[in-house]
C-alpha cells in the first residue's frame, strides 16, 4: 500500500478511543530533534577554505536553559511507555508469546536501521578507496550514526516492558520513584569514583523510569491538571537543585567542560526533565487533543509517524550529503559564521534545503517502515533477546566509534553486524520476504 493509500486508510478508519495526543507528541518530538541536530552542528567552511563542526551549544551560552524544553528524548519515552504498555496488554489478551511480541517490535524498530548500516557498509571504504581521509570519514560516520545510541537504549527498555509494566501494576508510583533513587545512586557511584561505564547503567534505568510515566498517563494515575502540574513542579525542582547546587551542567543536551555531562552517559537529571516535561505535556493534554482532532493535523502527524523512523535515521545523512554538495560547489551556503546575526537569519533557508534532501531519502527508503506480514511460528524468547541484544551492541559501539577508529583504522564490517544479527536470530528472512509490504 502507497503511503497516501495508508494515510487516507488511517485516517478515516482513526479508532474513536485513539489517544491521538500520543501521536502528536511524537511527530511534534521528532521535528524538535531534527531541527535541532541541524542548528546545533553549525557547520561551516572557515576563511582558509577548511570545514569546520562549530557546536552551537559551546558557541552560545544562553541555549543551555532552552535544552530543558528542545530536549524531547523523554517524550519519546513517555509516549513510547504508553503505546508499549497498550502493545503488550493486547498481545497478552491474544494469547501471543512473548516471543513473537518481540519479534514484532524489532522488525518495526530495527528493519528501518539496515538500509543506513548497508549504506555505510558500502560508503564508507569506497570513500576510503577514492582517497577521503580517515578523518573525514570517521567525522562523517559518527555523525550519521549518532541516532542509533538513543534507538539502542528504546529498544533494550522495549524489551523490558513486560517486566516494567508488572512492576508499574504492582507498585504504582513506587516503581517511579525507585527508579529516580536508583538512578541517582548509580550517578553517585559513576561520580565519586571516575568510572563513566558505571553511568551507562543509567541509559536503562533512567529512561526506563521515563516509560514508566507512559503507563501512569495510560491507566489515568495522574488525572486532573492540578496534579499532572504538580509533578511538572517535582521535575523542576529537582532539576534546579542538581544544576544550581549540585554539579551537573545546565544543559540537557551533551556538553562537556559546562558541568558533568548530562547525556553521556544519561544522568538522573534527566529523570527529573523527564518528570517535568511528562506533567507539562499530560496538562496540555485538553487543548493538544483538541488540535490533533483538526483534518489536517491529524492527516500531517499520520504521515510523520509513518515515516519518522527514517527521518530520524536518514536527516544527519541528509546533512552530510548537502555538505558534500556545497563543497564540491567552493562551499556555497557555508560560509557564513555561526551564531551571528546573518547565519541566523539564513537559518531557515537551510533548514528547508536540508528538509528537501531528507524528504528525498525518505520517499526512497520509507518502505522499510513497512514490513511485511510475519506468518512464521512464534519464535523461543532468546531469538528475539539475542537479536536485541546483539543489534544494540552494534549500535551501541558504532554511535561510540563510528566505522573509522580514532587512529584511523577502517572497520567497514561493523554496520554489517546488526544485519547478520537480525538474519541469524529471524529478525527477518535471509531471502528478504519480511523485510518490506508489496506497494
Amino acid at each position: 500500500m502507497s503511503l497516501s493509500a495508508t494515510v487516507k486508510h488511517l485516517a478515516e478508519h482513526t479508532p474513536t478511543d485513539r489517544n491521538r495526543v500520543v501521536d502528536l507528541l511524537r511527530a511534534a518530538a521528532i521535528a524538535v530533534v531534527v531541527v535541532g541536530h541541524w542548528l546545533m552542528a553549525a557547520v561551516h567552511v572557515d576563511a582558509s577554505g577548511d570545514l569546520r563542526r562549530g557546536d552551537l551549544l559551546s558557541l552560545a551560552d544562553w541555549t543551555h536553559p532552552l535544552t530543558w524544553v528542545l530536549q524531547v528524548m523523554p517524550v519519546f519515552f513517555l509516549v513510547g511507555g504508553y503505546a508499549n504498555a497498550l502493545s503488550w496488554r493486547g498481545a497478552q489478551l491474544r494469547g501471543a508469546s512473548y516471543g513473537a511480541w518481540l519479534r514484532a517490535r524489532l522488525r518495526r524498530l530495527i528493519i528501518p536501521v539496515l538500509p543506513l548500516m548497508v549504506f555505510w557498509a558500502v560508503v564508507a571504504p569506497a570513500a576510503h578507496g577514492l582517497g577521503v581521509s580517515p578523518a573525514a570519514l570517521r567525522i562523517a560516520s559518527m555523525a550519521s550514526l549518532v541516532p542509533t545510541w538513543f534507538l539502542a537504549a528504546y529498544v533494550v527498555v522495549v524489551a523490558l516492558t513486560p517486566v516494567t509494566l508488572a512492576l508499574w501494576d504492582r507498585l504504582g508510583w513506587g516503581s517511579v520513584v525507585a527508579g529516580v533513587l536508583a538512578g541517582g545512586l548509580i550517578d553517585a557511584v559513576s561520580i565519586t569514583t571516575d568510572q563513566l561505564l558505571v553511568g551507562f547503567l543509567n541509559y536503562v534505568v533512567v529512561w526506563g523510569t521515563v516509560h514508566q510515566l507512559g503507563y501512569a498517563w495510560l491507566d489515568g494515575a495522574l488525572s486532573g491538571t492540578r496534579r499532572r502540574l504538580v509533578l511538572a513542579a517535582v521535575g523542576l525542582a529537582g532539576l534546579l537543585v542538581l544544576v544550581v547546587a549540585g554539579p551537573y551542567a545546565v544543559s540537557m543536551v551533551g556538553l562537556d567542560g559546562t558541568g558533568i555531562n548530562n547525556a553521556y552517559p544519561t544522568r538522573v537529571t534527566l529523570a527529573f526533565l523527564g518528570l517535568m516535561q511528562a506533567g507539562v505535556v499530560m496538562a496540555l493534554e485538553p487543548l493538544l487533543r483538541i488540535l490533533a482532532e483538526r483534518p489536517r493535523v491529524w492527516r500531517a502527524v499520520i504521515v510523520v509517524n509513518a515515516r519518522i523512523m527514517t527521518v530520524y535515521l536518514w536527516h544527519l545523512t541528509a546533512l552530510g550529503v548537502v555538505v558534500a554538495l556545497s563543497l564540491t560547489l567552493d562551499g556555497a551556503g557555508l560560509r557564513l559564521t555561526p551564531n551571528t546575526a546573518s547565519w541566523w537569519v539564513t537559518r531557515p533557508l537551510w533548514i528547508l534545503v536540508l528538509g528537501l534532501a531528507t524528504a528525498g531519502l525518505v520517499a526512497l527508503l520509507g518502505r522499510f517502515e513497512q514490513p511485511a506480514a510475519d506468518h512464521r511460528p512464534a519464535p523461543h524468547p532468546a531469538r528475539p533477546l539475542l537479536a536485541m541484544v546483539g543489534v544494540c551492541a552494534g549500535l551501541g559501539l558504532m554511535a561510540d566509534i563510528g566505522v573509522v577508529t580514532a587512529d584511523g583504522t577502517l572497520r567497514w564490517y561493523l554496520p554489517l553486524l546488526p544485519v547478520v544479527v537480525c538474519l541469524v536470530f529471524g529478525v527477518t528472512a535471509l531471502n528478504g520476504r519480511h523485510l518490506t509490504a508489496r506497494p
